[in-house]
């Protein structure tokens, strides 16, 4: 099975926004209420990635199986808020596979082209932010994020940790 990693156009939404309901679905699941994952819609997320895409300064991937052209995941980046972490110019905002695309190399390398084009804005390092409990903070490890803090924050009625994962030099 071969994919390919392509920037995301606007004919792409839908799937985006698949991967991304379906994802936190299975991600967050025990992370966060039941009932705020079952109430995700994918026509809200379309129009969070309609605006997201036509939206200046972020870089947003898409994972693309070959043979179908299905999109199995997704990536997006932008510069850092101002002031919030000074020292780190970009943010990886989302990452997400289907479950079933994960462990096959295909989060490395939408990863490894983000990074590509924070490169071409002269972007130099990075953050990550991701609740505690993400399976996911270990791949940010593995891809040598180092932990930089944590937080608190009030999601869907919970109080949860946002972890802060930053690579100084990308």
């Amino acid at each position: 099975m071969t994919y390919v990693i392509r920037p995301a156009t606007i004919e792409d939404i839908a799937g985006i926004a698949k991967v991304h309901v379906d994802s936190w679905r299975t991600t967050y699941k025990g992370i966060i209420k039941q009932d705020f994952l079952d109430n995700l819609t994918y026509s809200s997320r379309e129009a969070l990635w309609q605006r997201n895409i036509e939206s200046e300064g972020n870089i947003i991937l898409v994972g693309v199986k070959e043979e179908d052209q299905q999109i199995v995941g997704f990536i997006c980046g932008s510069q850092t808020q101002e002031g919030e972490y000074p020292t780190y110019d970009a943010d990886l905002t989302a990452v997400y596979l289907f479950e079933h695309e994960q462990g096959k190399g295909i989060g490395k390398a939408m990863l490894k082209q983000l990074f590509a084009e924070f490169k071409k804005l002269n972007y130099s390092s990075s953050i990550v932010k991701v609740l505690e409990d993400n399976s996911s903070c270990r791949f940010y490890e593995a891809m040598g994020a180092e932990f930089i803090d944590s937080n608190p924050i009030k999601f869907g009625g919970e109080q949860l940790e946002l972890l802060t994962y930053g690579w100084p030099k990308i």
